[in-house]
């Protein structure tokens, strides 16, 4: 017969973790001592500031996105060859269509830029033109999903929500990623496989088939007119418990755990939310900066200073989304009209940024998910040019004034410098304080990375 472990008597007090630490080799205190592990990780603030990987040159990111893409042999790529040759007929490509839009240098850089920017131009020693990109993808959908997550072909993270899991946010009352009229897919600010509080939180809409931005700015559902804070407080506080009591059935549940954050953020953002939404509080001066106030500007000049305020107030990534840069036809129109819409509020914002001390530390982003061909598509348009493009990035770390990459002579593919999208994902990352082959996320058994096995960051570029 074996020997019985006396339970508790008078002489003798075995607590249950003793009991659990002594009887079936210490099984059944392993399993304890995970519970109470993951307990204590679901009362953490998963959104808490968190250390990077070595010092930042950037603190936040704000992404213009300039959906349906640009064309960058008209905006920020000069080539002089390709006008000389207007009209030539290239052999199984098409008739090579110039620019017919005016470059000039600027700054004391002397950077090209087309007169389709005349008030961005003024920033030029601001900007880092990157004119040798390329992507995989010739189509929009899959572009504008390899653009922000990396993937063409799979469901993964943007690359705001994993900026958001690397770094944490700086205000536990915003959320740390807003998307400003993203589109109706959920790509560009969409969590993939990471925990869905860092999925990005979509402010207005992009309707189908509408110029020029988005719609409505606002963000609904964050109060209730008709109860108090009190009776509000009241019925978080139950539903919160139920979302508790779920979470202890469900432990590995990241749906539940996000809802019971979302919950509390909710709550807390009614206080500060519609402060910070207000741009009707900044003056008259800054409103006119950005272009409020006229026909053509003010849809967008409000999204980028209600920007600015955002990443003003902590928020650590911000995403506008500009539509209607598709010109198969009617390019000389619809790229003035196009280009006219955001200049001005970008230029305002660049110097507002700059005024208040933020831009040395906010990494700004413009460009679309891929270029256009220098070959023209009917009398006055362009197609489709995954091969070759032009971003640009001003502040954060990135080099002012400068050029990194180029085109051919023509503008048809990247040739020198090359930067493809996983290059460009890691360099943001970098710029960040964040090493893009150590922000990893453990899924379906493997470490999962924004830049895939792939990936080079651009010290070229870095100030």
């Amino acid at each position: 017969m074996g020997t019985s472990i006396p339970l508790a008597t008078s002489q003798s007090n075995i607590s249950r973790r003793c009991m659990l630490r002594s009887a079936a080799a210490g099984f059944g205190y392993v399993a304890f001592s995970g519970l109470c592990g993951q307990a204590a990780r679901a009362s953490e603030n998963v959104l808490a500031p968190k250390s990077t990987h070595f010092e930042p040159r950037a603190k936040r990111v704000l992404f213009l996105h300039m959906s349906g893409a640009p064309s960058h042999v008209d905006t920020f790529d000069y080539k002089p060859q390709l006008q000389a040759a207007d009209g030539k007929q290239i052999v199984g490509s098409g008739r090579l269509l110039g620019s017919p839009f005016n470059f000039k240098q600027h700054g004391d850089s002397g950077l090209w830029i087309s007169d389709l920017f005349p008030e961005v131009a003024k920033h030029a020693d601001k900007l880092c033109l990157l004119r040798g990109m390329h992507t995989d993808q010739p189509a929009h959908p899959q572009a504008t999903m390899q653009m922000h997550t990396g993937s063409a072909q799979f469901v993964r993270p943007s690359l705001g929500a994993w900026s958001l899991y690397g770094l944490g946010t700086e205000n536990e009352s915003l959320p740390g990623f807003i998307c400003i009229s993203p589109p109706r897919s959920a790509v560009n600010y969409g969590s993939g496989f990471l925990p869905a509080i860092y999925q990005g939180t979509p402010i207005g809409s992009a309707s189908r088939g509408q110029r020029g931005g988005g719609g409505t700015l606002e963000l609904a559902n964050i109060s209730n007119p008709r109860l108090s804070r009190t009776k509000q407080k009241i019925q978080l506080n139950l539903i919160q418990s139920l979302n508790n009591a779920k979470m202890r059935d469900h432990r590995d549940d990241s749906h539940v755990e996000a809802v019971i954050a979302a919950n509390e953020l909710a709550f807390r953002m009614q206080d500060v939310v519609p402060e910070v939404m207000n741009v009707n509080n900044e003056s008259s001066e800054i409103q006119a900066q950005y272009g409020i106030g006229e026909q053509a500007t003010e849809q967008f000049g409000r999204q980028c200073l209600l920007a600015r305020r955002f990443l003003e107030s902590g928020v650590r990534f911000v995403e506008i989304v500009h539509n209607g840069w598709d010109q198969h036809t009617q390019l000389r129109e619809k790229h003035t009209s196009q280009s006219k819409a955001v200049d001005r509020p970008v230029a305002g914002l660049l110097q507002d940024l700059a005024d208040r001390g933020l831009l040395k530390d906010t990494l700004v982003i413009w460009g679309g998910e891929f270029g256009r061909t220098p070959t023209a598509q009917g009398t006055d348009g362009r197609n489709h040019n995954n091969k070759g493009f032009t971003m640009w990035m001003a502040g954060g770390g990135a080099k002012g004034g400068f050029s990194y990459g180029a085109t051919d002579d023509l503008g048809s593919e990247a040739v020198v410098d090359k930067m493809h999208i996983h290059d460009l994902h890691a360099t943001i990352l970098h710029l960040l304080g964040l090493d893009h082959t150590r922000l990893t996320y453990r899924y379906a058994g493997r470490d999962f990375r924004l830049t895939n096995v792939r990936g080079n960051v651009a010290e070229e570029i870095i100030a």
